[in-house]
């Protein structure tokens, strides 16, 4: 175990704040606002590092969750939503942008068998579909992509298309994503902790008594999630994954296992941050669109496009505090 980080009280208030008035967002207004201007906001949200989840032009559970926890950062009440709007407004004129696919993105495309033994085979585990490439890319909910593209049967993309998405900032590109990438514990982030709300299925980030992003998640199950403090001991991208079941069911290693490889269709995902509970840690999806309603076997899951983003505010040495 680990000493607790300063501050923890504050945090309890924090997110007790969240849990009260977060339901009253929009309780008092007089015209919802429509698909255009909910995705604006989402958008927004995603830009300040605030995640909503899968952008789907709704506001659902996260996006409420996500505003709330960006208006306690800006010392707002938690249920203004119309000066976040105003914002969205400014920061995000254009809510949606086109992007053609290209045979650069085809490169990312391969099959998948469902049986682990082939998948351990393989060199890497890519994306099934064009479909699912360009929804991860722009942090966005399948089904929302073909609702803004009426005109396209999206399991039939082709090189040319081009493919109505969200304007986000924070482009999750594949391409660009370092291979077997270690992070080493660093000055300016080792004091930012991550406060793991298992009941919301949140993961506020904080320096010191400062809240900088948040991140809806999937926590694991209540006999193995490892409720108490700990330190993120490793953190790197692109891991391989060692699939025990025994493990998964039952918390303990066996010597049947398959080792998956990496790529973003590993069950971990893009990025693995192990803590100081053996076979424990934060880590990417395969299955973006189960963030927050699906347990895992133990550890801690993001969106990749949200994992991704772990190592601006985190490294090993920086505590985890799982409530």
């Amino acid at each position: 175990m680990v000493s607790s980080p300063p501050y923890r009280s504050l945090l309890r208030r924090l997110l007790g704040i969240i849990v009260v008035t977060c339901s009253a967002i929009h309780s008092t207004s007089a015209k919802p606002p429509d698909t255009t201007e909910i995705t604006r906001l989402q958008v927004f949200l995603d830009n300040h590092h605030f995640s909503p989840g899968s952008i789907d032009g709704q506001y659902g559970t996260f996006t409420k969750r996500a505003l709330a926890y960006y208006n306690t950062q800006q010392q707002r009440k938690p249920s203004d939503w119309r000066t976040a709007h105003s914002l969205s407004e400014q920061q995000v004129p254009i809510a949606f942008v086109t992007h053609q696919i290209t045979p650069e993105d085809q490169r990312w495309i391969g099959t998948v068998p469902k049986d682990l033994g082939n998948q351990a085979k393989l060199r890497a585990l890519p994306y099934t579909s064009l479909v699912e490439y360009v929804a991860e890319r722009y942090h966005a909910d399948q089904r929302f992509l073909q609702r803004l593209n009426p005109q396209l049967d999206l399991d039939l993309l082709k090189s040319g298309d081009l493919v109505v998405v969200p304007n986000v900032k924070h482009v999750f590109r594949i391409e660009a994503m370092p291979r077997s990438k270690r992070y080493r514990a660093h000055a300016k982030r080792v004091d930012c902790y991550a406060f793991i709300n298992t009941k919301q299925r949140m993961a506020g980030l904080y320096r010191g008594t400062k809240l900088v992003a948040a991140f809806p998640i999937t926590h694991g199950r209540a006999q193995f999630v490892p409720r108490g403090d700990w330190k993120i001991q490793t953190m790197l991208t692109t891991p391989s994954f060692r699939w025990d079941e025994r493990m998964l069911k039952e918390g303990q290693r066996s010597e049947s296992f398959h080792l998956l490889p990496p790529g973003p269709n590993n069950p971990v995902g893009i990025l693995w941050a192990g803590i100081n509970k053996p076979g424990i840690g934060l880590h990417g999806t395969n299955s973006p669109e189960t963030i927050g309603r699906a347990y895992s076997a133990g550890c801690i899951r993001f969106a990749n496009w949200d994992a991704i983003r772990l190592p601006k505010f985190l490294c090993p040495g920086s505590a985890v505090i799982v409530r």
